[in-house]
């Protein structure tokens, strides 16, 4: 299927054939008819693209902060790579579709094959959508005017946060299209609406739709105007639409204001404030996210959670029916907002209208004739690229596309002369893009086809950490060899049922090696460290510090059933390490949290014991709450009068031995790990990391969350 791209590092616009999602659960799967441009949205998104690279650092001061911090800790190279994949990584465009359904995913109820509906999704052929982004469109309304329903939603949820009742005037700054849809919208509230603009042909438009236009090209004063329609007293609210780095519209808006009115923004302004401008009126200001409550919640829009329509009457998608009811009574009027049709191949014809500032309402139709199996296959292949890969008796299907397999797991394997012969990702749009980094010839998005494909005798999983378990067991049981990112599994069932498969595994006749993306103990200054460790004659103490940093809790690495929480799915890495340091049996562990934390996550503040057959005991303080100036990951070993220090796997200290080294860049191990597993698949040899050893660490990780958590 054809999908439109774009590129973060040089803002150019791609249209990919990419694989067709598959459906999931509570979602549905749509076949496109057509989608509308959001021309402000995606204006901006092209014009950060194009900048170079010290105006995108301008236009993100916080990110930059967060790089600072980066090279503190990583080094310059390192921080420069993970930014350089991180802008060759292309966004999927778009978020106003309409389509008919083509599947829908287990828990679905309100929707069927062959349902019109809009939804929020992409610019593609097919999209997959939670369902609470998706509603019938009434069989009144065209599709075309349906493609206007998301765009609506976000002027009607600004209109909501002003509340205006009948009769209140409301001045209306920036006249694209939200803000010339918030005029229809507010008009249809019985309310007198001003447009302001300096495009006269905007401007005219508002007109048509029963504003008082102000031209700000033709020097018209919308603060003057505002003051005659309300007699000198100021009007009700302002609803600010323009995109613009100005502050002006802030001070306008305050200005035009009566006492206590009312001013929202639903567009990008300045905001620098003047306090005097808001104090002496008790103005509220109020800034609107998007298409209303529901927004960026994952348990509404992913879960499919929906809130009780009695305490929040409008939802995201309550306002998508609100919107197209108002389109089927024809109290929003949009067939005169259309300003140019495309075929979706011809995106990028349609961004130079965007860009060349000519655009309003910009349709981008797709072709209903074609059959639909060639939209809906799950595979692409790229036999065009040449292979920069090797040919290899170890080839490998990737699962899991994401920042990480890109960044550090896929150039692994490929130093490895390791063969990557096909990538799987769920949506699609990260899998194209990897493969056209490291010239891979297959991209699918059905898991199916890296598991029964012949060609693959081995698997690299790189997905969120709640699917971990399930392609384990399931790549295990078509005999491949796997190679599974942390963590192995995120529960005790889970752990078992890999245990039961891989028992069973080891009954065919070439029997798969399973391993666990533990790299710390691959690092060169940890193998140097053990060195001098591993003949002693006497129990060690370990000592670990690892400044982690904050992470949101709504991060769906804290949520339990995503990410498993940090102690799981992170903290693993260092029980792990003190592992292969002593080089014994874990016999005991236990974990305590910082108690009365304000935010209430034990498992980001808190401390592990580990007690070893051999006597041997390990710390480990694993802390949100530190400083980023501070080194991210200490190890620190005593041993027989001698100590050793690691700071972020970039420089090795010892007291008591001659045993240092400082490295030009930090090195977790990441290469050598998955070179001792690529070796070991190679010839035949076991596991670099033992099964029994993956399970012990598993099990006690399991441990420590149970005690940190009281469960």
């Amino acid at each position: 299927m054809k999908q439109v791209l774009q590129s973060l590092r040089n803002g150019n616009t791609l249209v990919e054939d990419v694989p067709c999602p598959m459906v999931k659960p509570g979602h549905l799967l749509i076949r496109t008819h057509n989608t509308l441009v959001s021309v402000g949205t995606e204006k901006m998104l092209l014009d950060f693209g194009k900048a170079n690279f010290v105006q995108k650092a301008r236009q993100q001061p916080d990110k930059v902060r967060m790089v600072l911090d980066k090279i503190k800790t990583d080094g310059f190279m390192p921080t420069y790579e993970s930014i350089r994949n991180k802008l060759d990584q292309p966004i999927a465009m778009g978020y106003c579709n309409v389509g008919s359904v083509l599947a829908v995913g287990d828990g679905v109820s309100d929707f069927e094959v062959g349902d019109r509906v809009v939804s929020n999704g992409n610019h593609a052929e097919v999209v997959t959508v939670p369902k609470n982004l998706c509603a019938k469109i009434p069989e009144n309304v065209s599709d075309e005017e349906a493609a206007f329903t998301i765009i609506s939603a976000i002027a009607l949820q600004g209109i909501r946060l002003v509340a205006p009742t009948f009769g209140e005037t409301v001045a209306v700054i920036g006249l694209g299209l939200v803000g010339l849809l918030t005029v229809q919208l507010l008009r249809a509230n019985g309310c007198k609406v001003i447009g302001i603009d300096f495009s006269s042909d905007r401007v005219k438009l508002a007109e048509e739709f029963g504003a008082l236009g102000v031209n700000l090209s033709k020097g018209e004063d919308p603060v003057t105007v505002a003051s005659r329609e309300s007699l000198g007293k100021g009007i009700d609210a302002v609803v600010i639409a323009a995109s613009t780095q100005s502050n002006e519209p802030m001070h306008q808006a305050a200005t035009m204001c009566r006492q206590r009115g009312r001013v929202v923004l639903v567009g990008v302004t300045g905001l620098e404030l003047s306090r005097a401008d808001f104090y002496e009126k008790e103005i509220s200001f109020q800034v609107s996210c998007s298409y209303g409550p529901g927004r960026y919640d994952e348990s509404y829009e992913q879960a499919g959670q929906d809130y009780p329509f009695g305490f929040v009457r409008w939802t995201e998608q309550r306002n998508f029916q609100a919107v197209l009811q108002a389109l089927s009574e024809r109290q929003l009027q949009v067939q005169h907002l259309v300003s140019h049709r495309f075929k979706l191949e011809d995106a990028e014809s349609a961004y130079g209208a965007v860009v060349s500032g000519a655009a309003l309402g910009v349709i981008l139709e797709c072709d209903l004739t074609q059959p639909e199996e060639r939209i809906v296959g799950r595979r692409v292949i790229r036999e065009a690229l040449e292979k920069r890969t090797p040919e290899s008796d170890v080839q490998i299907g990737f699962i899991g596309s994401g920042n990480y397999a890109g960044k550090v797991l896929m150039p692994a394997f490929v130093d490895s002369q390791a063969s990557l012969h096909t990538v799987a990702s769920s949506g699609g749009v990260t899998g194209v893009s990897t493969a056209s980094k490291f010239t891979i010839s297959n991209v699918v998005t059905d898991i199916g086809l890296v598991l029964n494909n012949a060609e693959i005798n081995t698997v690299a999983i790189a997905t969120r950490h709640d699917s971990h378990a399930k392609y384990t067991c399931d790549a295990l049981a078509a005999g491949k060899h796997v190679f599974v990112e942390k963590p192995l599994a995120l529960t005790r069932s889970q752990l078992i049922a890999i245990e039961e498969a891989y028992v069973k595994s080891q009954k065919l006749d070439r029997p798969p090696l399973l391993m666990i993306g533990f790299n710390r103990r691959f690092s060169p200054l940890v193998e140097m460290l053990q060195s001098q460790i591993i003949d002693r004659s006497e129990p060690i103490s370990i000592n670990m510090t690892i400044n982690a940093g904050m992470i949101p809790k709504d991060s769906w690495i804290q949520n339990e059933q995503q990410g498993g929480g940090r102690i799981i799915g992170e903290a693993c890495h260092f029980i792990d390490l003190c592992r292969f340091l002593v080089g014994e049996k874990i016999i005991h562990s236990h974990g305590i949290g910082m108690q009365n934390s304000h935010d209430a996550i034990a498992t980001d503040k808190c401390l592990m014991n580990l007690q070893f057959n051999d006597g041997s005991i390990a710390s480990i303080q694993y802390l949100a709450n530190g400083s980023s100036a501070f080194p991210k990951e200490r190890v620190e070993v005593f041993s027989e009068g001698k100590v050793f220090q690691i700071d972020n796997f970039r420089s090795l200290k010892s007291w008591g031995a001659n045993c240092s080294k400082k490295l030009w860049r930090q090195d977790k191990g990441n290469n050598a790990c998955v070179a001792a597993f690529v070796d070991a698949v190679r010839n035949g040899s076991p596991s670099p990391i033992a099964f029994e050893e993956m399970l012990e660490v598993s099990r006690a990780t399991f441990d420590i969350q149970q005690q940190i958590l009281g469960i």
